[in-house]
């Protein structure tokens, strides 16, 4: 079996990751500072694998002696856009310095893929026309910034030992046990579920990209698994060109699963400047990935794990927030002002 390290096991994205990638006969071991364990939406029993409890700043060297790592899958980061407001250097250094220094470290011992979990996210603000990989990004903040520095700086690694692929993903969306309730579309069927109204947090206007998180996985997976040649020093965006909606598309959506809900503009201008459209045809036609969940599915998906979990006691709580908890953390004196873990 080829070996593994997924940075950010233990988070939204990771915890549906790792029992694909043992479905898929990888062997895995996690690596996560673990801010956000606590969370377990539906008590779900998590695989067992090695797991390595570490900021991905600190990691050096010794965490690759005698592994023998095929490949590494770095996810971990502060993952959105609220948390690089707090305080925009440590996004940068998080997201990209500490990204960079870790792809620098693998192919120092000798790990033939590495595998970013890039975002969207860089392109910022695109107009109607799909964007390409080939597109120029224009971040529109510090999050999206640090996603394209890192690209540029691990692909400078490359060569032909040392194959790095960016996954530029798509708003993601769907369930997992450490629910995230900060990204668009669980955010919409949760306040429906919860509160009876589908509230737009902005007027609704913008355009975003979606893909399912077992999708964001399963591409992955493709990734680890396809020639190199197909994936070498490669960018993708991941999602499908019929999945780009506008944000008051997604409540209409929404309100054909919760059909007894308003949607609610909450306010005509969020200061919102990320719009973007994105075409997959890279991600269809060169590495032959095709996503295998839609908006609908997922939403529909979204409502049947919702009924089945005390969401009125959960949606609003910090475990599912990344902001709420980071906040809680700091509050606590648990991490200190760069983040680190203090007790």
């Amino acid at each position: 079996m080829k070996k593994v390290l997924v940075t950010g096991s233990e988070g939204y994205i990771g915890t549906v990751m790792m029992p694909m990638l043992i479905e898929n006969g990888f062997d895995v071991v996690g690596l996560d500072n673990c801010y956000y364990s606590d969370g377990n939406l539906n008590n779900s029993e998590f695989p067992k694998y090695e797991l390595i409890q570490k900021d991905v700043r600190d990691i050096t060297s010794e965490d690759f002696n005698d592994k023998d790592y095929y490949a590494v899958v770095h996810l971990a980061a502060l993952s959105n856009d609220p948390l690089g407001m707090l305080d925009e250097q440590l996004t940068y250094d998080i997201n990209y310095k500490a990204s960079a220094n870790i792809a620098q470290l693998a192919k120092e011992a000798g790990v033939e893929r590495f595998v970013f979990a890039s975002s969207c996210s860089l392109y910022g603000q695109g107009g109607s026309d799909a964007l390409t990989e080939e597109d120029p990004s224009n971040p529109q903040t510090a999050y999206g910034k640090s996603k394209i520095m890192a690209e540029e700086a691990i692909s400078k690694l490359a060569d032909e030992n040392f194959s790095p692929t960016y996954m530029r993903n798509s708003t993601a969306f769907g369930f997992s046990p450490r629910m995230r309730f900060d990204i668009v579309v669980n955010s919409l069927s949760g306040y429906a579920k919860v509160e009876k109204q589908i509230k737009i947090l902005g007027d609704g206007k913008p355009w975003r990209p979606l893909v399912h998180v077992r999708d964001i996985c399963g591409a992955v997976i493709h990734v680890l698994k396809a020639d190199k040649n197909l994936i070498h020093n490669q960018a993708f965006n991941v999602g499908d060109t019929d999945e780009n909606y506008q944000i008051r598309s997604i409540a209409d959506h929404v309100k054909k699963y919760f059909s007894d809900c308003e949607i609610k503009i909450m306010q005509d201008d969020a200061g919102d400047t990320r719009d973007y459209n994105v075409s997959f045809k890279k991600l269809n036609n060169q590495l032959g990935f095709k996503v295998s969940h839609t908006l609908d599915n997922g939403i529909e998906d979204l409502k049947n794990e919702y009924d089945n979990v005390a969401l009125n006691e959960q949606f609003e709580h910090k475990d599912y927030t990344r902001l709420k908890q980071i906040q809680y953390l700091l509050a606590e004196g648990i991490v200190d002002n760069d983040l680190r873990r203090v007790k």
